[in-house]
């Protein structure tokens, strides 16, 4: 045989079997790793697993894999009264990254200390993480991180089985059901996590897992809460509640006036809420009906409090909206627009003038730095090898956003589960689902105010991933973790 029939073969034979191969994962698979991390002096050794599990339909066929990673402490003597955290992000859309490389997890984010990306990037230990009180669970939904619908793409994926409120409620319940038995955590106290969107499908999963899969849960963590009862809904409540967040943001950039601006912010935001509650409101209400005197008056006390021009004020009468708010505080200070997510961070657009903002500043550095650290993470320390791509933000839309609800839902829930409470986590300079919006979400879900002593709200100086200022990681971990030890029965019986 000569050389060259004998590269021939081998070219043959590779190809032969490139052309076998498919860019998928398995449906069901696991990688195993061990690990050990200081939590708050301790040295703590773990277990990491990351693998991928089947959504199943009605008929029992597989029609989508979620990709998962799950950490649980070794040497635990009694894994039954162990608590288990189940965590989301939101997005829509949005991979499970966010809370896993820069808040809860054993291995956190190499950034600076006020949560900005260096180079090179990659990830170190997590000297705050609640891995040390409980064992955690980051899921992605379906077209997010590596999950994947089955097929994932064409007519024939059952789009209204994933991409809705309602869908996604009911298929991860029905996923984490199968999880929590596989795992064997049916005993533990459990507590569902979630970010931003992850907000509303908390709320949803909180009813849907005690009311479809007899699972009840001891807590519930909004932290950044989406609640699409009051987000781009509009009018006088949706718009006067961005106020407080205005006068967190011209506090943080020294935008106020000095009579403000030489308080603690702590001492400045509660003004700006009475106000808002008290007066904005109601002069919104009242639309181009309002007597002049008062809108005069309350544009002037909004010019005070969110560092913005009078004039401006009144040309939008009175409704401002954040997108603007970006674009022009700074405009005359600078000439820098702030970030949407996290208004400490700046941008620089083509022109100083216009309603909005260019780009989000923040949300751009924050995919520098996450990205190459989660793939680094995953492939090389926890050793799950794919070609698959890691979706930060995966093809989800549209998004179907009828019959919302969710905030009914966790009244329901808490109601029937005296166990559960909630904790409700904002970082007071996040212009996308704002510290008061959280707030005021709260507020609403139990009207009655009955339940009000199971509510906890926690704000944070930085944005809406409050967790990437080292200051606040600590804070929102201990925050956390004290909910966590507090809100276990401890055999205390379930009733009124």
């Amino acid at each position: 045989m000569t050389k060259k029939t004998t590269l021939l073969l081998l070219f043959l034979a590779v190809f032969s079997n490139l052309e076998g191969q498919e860019r998928k994962l398995p449906i069901d698979t696991t990688v195993v790793t061990q690990h050990s991390v200081t939590i708050n002096g301790e040295n703590i050794s773990y277990t990491a697993e990351t693998g991928t599990q089947p959504v199943w339909n009605s008929t029992g066929d597989p029609i989508a894999a979620l990709h998962y990673t799950y950490y649980t402490r070794n040497n635990v003597r009694d894994r039954a009264a162990r608590p288990l955290l189940i965590s989301f992000n939101g997005g829509p859309g949005s991979g499970s990254v966010w809370m896993h490389l820069a808040y809860t997890g054993p291995r956190v984010l190499k950034i600076d200390d006020e949560g900005y990306p260096i180079q090179p990037y990659g990830v170190d230990a997590n000297p705050y993480s609640v891995l040390d009180v409980t064992d955690i669970v980051y899921v992605n939904p379906a077209n997010t991180g590596y999950s994947r619908t089955i097929p994932e793409e064409g007519k024939e994926v059952d789009r209204e089985h994933f991409f809705g409120i309602n869908a996604d409620i009911a298929y991860l319940a029905e996923w984490l059901n199968t999880f929590v038995t596989r795992h064997n955590r049916w005993r533990s106290p459990k507590y569902i996590i979630g970010e931003s969107y992850g907000g509303t499908r908390v709320m949803g999963l909180s009813l849907a897992l005690q009311n479809q899969q007899w699972m009840y849960l001891n807590g519930v963590i909004m932290v950044s809460p989406a609640d699409y009862k009051v987000i781009r809904v509009g009018g006088p409540v949706s718009s006067a509640l961005n106020l407080p967040y205005y006068t967190a943001a011209a506090w943080h950039h020294k935008a106020l006036p000095p009579a403000l601006q030489q308080k603690d912010l702590l001492e400045v935001l509660p003004e700006s809420e009475e106000f808002t509650i008290n007066t904005l409101i109601p002069a919104i209400a009242k639309g181009g009906f309002i007597e002049a005197s008062e809108r005069q008056a309350v544009a002037e006390k909004m010019a005070y409090y969110s560092g913005l021009e009078k004039k401006d004020i009144l040309d939008l009468n009175l409704d401002v909206p954040t997108s603007f708010f970006w674009k022009a505080l700074l405009r005359e200070k600078g000439g820098y627009t702030v970030g949407r997510l996290d208004s400490r961070y700046l941008g620089m657009d083509k022109t100083l003038a216009g309603m909005r903002p260019d780009y989000n500043s923040e949300i751009t550095s924050w995919l520098h730095s996450f990205t190459p650290a989660i793939n680094y993470y995953l492939q090389e320390e926890l050793n799950f090898k794919t070609d698959i791509k890691y979706n930060m933000f995966g093809p989800v839309h549209p998004w179907n956003n009828e019959n919302d609800n969710t905030r009914d839902d966790l009244r329901q829930a808490m109601a029937q589960n005296p166990y559960l409470n909630v904790l409700v986590q904002s970082g007071y300079y996040d212009g996308a689902t704002t510290y008061f919006n959280a707030k005021y979400t709260m507020w609403q879900v139990d009207p009655s105010g009955r339940m009000k002593d199971r509510f906890e709200f926690k704000g944070y100086r930085s944005g809406h991933m409050m967790y990437l200022r080292r200051e606040d990681l600590k804070k929102a971990n201990d925050d956390l973790r004290n909910f966590i030890l507090r809100t276990q029965a401890d055999g205390k019986s379930a009733k009124y």
